[in-house]
């Protein structure tokens, strides 16, 4: 076993990589960027060195600097979780012939299936189903619309060298598709120091199912089952959960063995995830091999007791698979929500800020898991990928860990940033998703336009803990008033009697104190927990992924407010401002063009993702704010139309 490792990442997946080492005793060397001086991962690890300034690119992306830091301090071996330089076949090439290990696959195998065209030779050879698409990349655009009606729409456009979604684009017709290449080329250039794409068959109404695979150096190869990745907006995944509500055993067996084929034809070791996209027919085919960590490992170990960080850690210092196929046992259900630094009423664009406040879920103990790589007062930066952590629940059975990860989720507490932690809760809560009635584009479709919390159609919840909290507060024993929820007046009487507080029909019984954020009570028999905002006179409170502002007032006053004018909004769209903090990379339009609603006007780059704005209306420009190559904050003017 290795004495010192160097993990060669950041956030969430570093601290998580940092734990299992110590479990096993292994001592840690962290690095980090100008802008994680003060992280997490930095005070967990054993030693820590600089890197560079904050952009990737000056940083953790700088192989180099990493092997010499390793050498010079006397580390074994490194290991670089998922994202940055996991998936690059130089960078661990460079490692071992600095007579350092990496703790992934060899080389040849991160080549081989990093890049998607390859990756796809070698499924054919391995007898593993296909989608029809180009074997070659597609380097003119020009070129695409050709290329495109052979292989026939819908097609997807897809990054050679890459994942995550990154210069992923959806193309239904050939109108759209230069403008998708374009873009999806920019984003792969961006992401991946490479440009190059390739089209591929669509499948619609897909699942996105994959299989977790452990294999050693000794030509032992085994699989920990499926994981269900279909919830996904922009291609990225949202929830996942292990086993699939929609795979059935001959299904699972299908794949598995599937996945197993071209693992031992690729000469595959370490930790690995082989993607298929299934029809709703069931019929699948081999999207992409994963040659990393995947981001929704813990649902896999909870649900097989297997600890992957220290199996990947195992086989790369020359040990034997531990477990035979046989040996493994699947128990329970998982699932796993990722906890983003988002705004939903945005179009979920990433938010950054101060972490003024952030509390975990106190419910579950080890059945609930947050993987995650900040704490309060911490910086949610625009240099990295908006994930803040993972939440993960494991219980017997689907339908009970549904019912613990809401209630965990409405646990999560987190702001001076938005979240998508609403969202989830809704989510979680929505009948398609207790119905495991989704696919890939589920969530695309009904949130097009991004998410905004509703109010409950049943106001009780927000009346009763607004007038227990107002009696809490004014010290009272019982008291007559009215509940506003959006100007709604709701006369409420309320007395205490013992440890219940009674509303008409309503008892709750609550321990909440002035000044906490969470309502945690028992309502009707049944538990909740509400999170609570103090917005000027107003209570925000949110549960569920619902929402109501409220307020209580005499009744005299209640019948004044119900006459008062809305306020009206002053946006319009003939003003572009910045929907987040970011970089302009492209400008389409100049001054005195003519535009269409609907035309693309700048593109700007934050979290590595790029976003392209559109305008909201037709007009001439008036005026350019903005300057390619610029860096812009929320909310700045960018383009004016006329």
């Amino acid at each position: 076993m290795f004495k010192k490792v160097l993990i060669a990442n950041r956030g969430e997946i570093a601290c998580r990589i940092i734990r299992t080492l110590r479990r096993i005793e292994v001592k840690t060397l962290a690095v980090y960027s100008e802008a994680d001086e003060g992280a997490l991962h930095v005070q967990m690890a054993d030693e820590a060195f600089f890197l560079g300034p904050a952009p990737a690119q000056e940083s953790y992306l700088k192989g180099a600097v990493i092997i010499k830091i390793a050498k010079e301090q006397g580390v074994e071996a490194i290991h670089p979780g998922y994202g940055f330089l996991s998936e690059n076949s130089a960078f661990a090439a460079a490692v071992q012939q600095a007579g350092l290990v990496f703790i992934g696959p060899s080389p040849k195998a991160i080549a081989a299936m990093g890049d998607k065209l390859e990756a796809k030779k070698l499924a054919h050879l391995a007898r593993v189903p296909c989608l029809p698409g180009t074997s070659t990349p597609l380097i003119d655009p020009q070129k695409a619309e050709k290329v495109a009606a052979e292989i026939g729409y819908p097609l997807m456009i897809k990054a050679a060298a890459g994942g995550g979604g990154k210069g992923m684009r959806i193309v239904k017709n050939s109108d759209a598709l230069l403008d998708a290449v374009k873009s999806a080329m920019n984003e792969a250039g961006s992401s991946f120091g490479d440009s190059r794409v390739f089209l591929e068959k669509y499948i619609e109404n897909a699942r996105h199912i994959e299989i977790q695979i452990l294999a050693d150096t000794f030509g032992n190869v085994i699989h920990l089952g499926e994981r269900e990745c279909s919830l996904q907006r922009r291609h990225q995944k949202v929830i996942e959960e292990a086993p699939s509500p929609f795979v059935t055993p001959t299904l699972r067996a299908e794949m598995t063995e599937a996945a197993l084929c071209l693992v031992k034809e690729v000469q595959y070791y370490s930790a690995g995830t082989v993607e298929f996209v299934v029809s709703p027919d069931k019929t699948f085919y081999f999207l992409e091999m994963n040659t990393r960590l995947q981001v929704e490992h813990p649902i896999t170990e909870m649900v097989t007791g297997l600890d992957l960080v220290e199996e990947m850690v195992r086989i790369a210092a020359k040990e034997p698979l531990r477990y035979q196929q046989k040996d493994i046992q699947f128990k329970g259900h998982a699932i796993e929500a990722r906890i983003y630094a988002e705004d939903s009423i945005r179009g979920f664009l990433p938010s950054i800020g101060y972490l003024s406040s952030y509390r975990e879920p106190s419910i579950g103990g080890e059945d609930v898991r947050v993987d995650s790589g900040v704490r309060e007062g911490d910086v949610i930066s625009p240099y990295y990928d908006p994930m803040i952590g993972k939440l993960c629940v494991h219980q017997p059975d689907r339908e009970r860990t549904s019912s613990k990860l809401l209630s965990a989720l409405n646990e999560f507490y987190i702001r001076g940033v938005s979240t998508n932690v609403s969202f989830l809760s809704a989510l979680v809560h929505s009948s398609l998703f207790k119905k495991a009635a989704f696919n890939t584009v589920t969530l695309d479709k009904l949130y097009e336009n991004g998410f905004i919390p509703e109010m409950s159609s049943d106001p009780h919840i927000p009346i009763g803990v607004t007038a227990v909290m107002s009696l809490i507060q004014h010290h009272l024993n019982k008291a007559d008033f009215t509940v506003l929820i959006d100007k709604q007046p709701y006369p409420v009487h309320i007395s205490l009697e013992k440890d219940t507080y009674l509303i008409d029909k309503l008892r709750i019984k609550t321990e909440w104190k002035p000044g906490e954020v969470l309502f945690k009570g028992i309502f009707n028999g049944e538990k909740i927990t509400l999170q609570i905002d103090k917005k000027g006179p107003f209570t925000q409170l949110s549960w569920d992924g619902y929402r109501a502002k409220t307020l209580v007032v005499s009744s005299q006053i209640a019948n004044l407010i119900t006459y008062m004018p809305s306020s009206q909004s002053s946006e319009t769209p003939r003003l572009i401002k910045a929907p987040m903090p970011g970089l302009i990379i492209n400008i389409f339009v100049n001054k005195g063009d003519l535009v269409k609603m609907g035309q693309p006007l700048a593109a700007i780059e934050a979290m590595k993702m790029e976003n392209v704005l559109q305008s909201a209306c037709d007009g001439i420009i008036e005026v350019v704010y903005i300057k390619k190559g610029e860096r812009v904050n929320l909310d700045q003017p960018l383009i004016k139309i006329e």
